[in-house]
């Protein structure tokens, strides 16, 4: 019986590779299954899993004959997964010895349906530790309730998929998979998933994942098309976050992160090429046209001066009568 799977993308990351899958041999133990999916790499990767497959026990590389984005290569993995647990890394960033072995240990204490954890953000020689917004540790909690206030920031606004361990029923449940082709933001609309679906979960404050942030090869450091995946996997999350029996107290949160988000890439859109620039303004301006607008303007009048002023402004702008991403 695997008693975890452990799933991690891979594309062109061959000088960060080794690090991760020396942490992940870090943390082998005999019941465990690492499935590492190459999503159609052009550079060494390929060679260093093939390596891999051979010395870290319970390796399985799974192969992308095409480049699906990190959404697709998760699904991938899932649906190769064996394990009673669940978990994921990225192919750029590594644990501490051990971690899998403790936060395995955390959810079988707890029997949770899922467990989110606090990880280091690493940014060249900088370490920041970053925590997941609730205060309350080891307790078995409802997702549900977790998703409020609307004004502050709390566990569904900590997205990282890798912050954390989830027990099968939820795989088997349909619960885990991510949306198929989305570049970036994939982690939205999935935990908002989880929080509203979900039975019960807890925060663990186990610091054993690092997060390699600033890496050249990753989206969040590219301007191009990619980047406004964001619009479709927020469109998802108010979409079915507008199905839900508590739409009236959910959707006020779901919109003002959405504009949150919408704002953040607008303030920075220098790093855009001129012609993702125009498609960013254009997709948001109907993006918030498609919002209810009686939340949106409520979100807005609890915005700062600043971002509301420059969404406000956004929202009076024509949109072309078809705008697609």
């Amino acid at each position: 019986m695997v008693k975890l799977s452990v799933v991690v993308p891979f594309y062109n990351v061959q000088t960060y590779a080794p690090d991760t899958l020396r942490s992940l041999a870090a943390n082998a133990r005999e019941d465990f299954e690492f499935l590492l999916v190459d999503d159609c790499s052009r550079d060494e990767t390929p060679q260093i899993l093939a390596r891999a497959e051979g010395e870290l026990p319970g390796a399985r590389v799974l192969r992308h004959e095409q480049n699906g984005g990190l959404a697709t290569a998760r699904n991938t993995g899932l649906d190769a997964a064996n394990g009673e647990y669940v978990t994921f890394l990225d192919g750029d960033d590594w644990l501490a010895p051990g971690h899998y072995e403790q936060l395995l240990a955390t959810i079988e204490g707890l029997g949770c349906d899922f467990v989110r954890t606090d990880h280091v953000q690493c940014t060249a020689r900088a370490r920041s530790v970053h925590r997941v917004p609730h205060g309350r540790r080891n307790t078995v909690l409802d997702p549900r309730a977790l998703i409020l206030p609307a004004d502050r920031s709390t566990s569904v606004d900590y997205a990282f998929a890798w912050a954390g361990i989830y027990h099968r029923r939820l795989l088997d449940d349909g619960l885990l998979h991510f949306r198929h082709g989305l570049r970036t933001a994939e982690d939205r609309p999935w935990i908002w998933r989880l929080h509203r679906e979900a039975g019960s979960m807890a925060v663990s404050g186990l610091l054993g994942v690092f997060y390699r942030r600033g890496v050249a090869s990753s989206l969040t450091q590219i301007g191009d098309v990619r980047q406004l995946d964001f619009i479709r996997a927020f469109d998802q999350v108010i979409e079915e976050t507008a199905q839900d029996r508590d739409a009236e107290r959910l959707l006020p949160k779901a919109v003002r992160t959405y504009c949150a988000i919408i704002a953040h890439h607008l303030g920075s859109i220098e790093r855009f090429e001129p012609q993702v620039a125009r498609k960013l303004r254009a997709l948001s301006a109907a993006a918030m046209k498609r919002m209810p607008q009686d939340v949106l303007k409520e979100a807005l009048d609890s915005m700062d001066t600043q971002r509301a002023s420059r969404l406000r402004r956004l929202r009076r702008r024509p949109v072309a009568a078809e705008v697609a991403v």
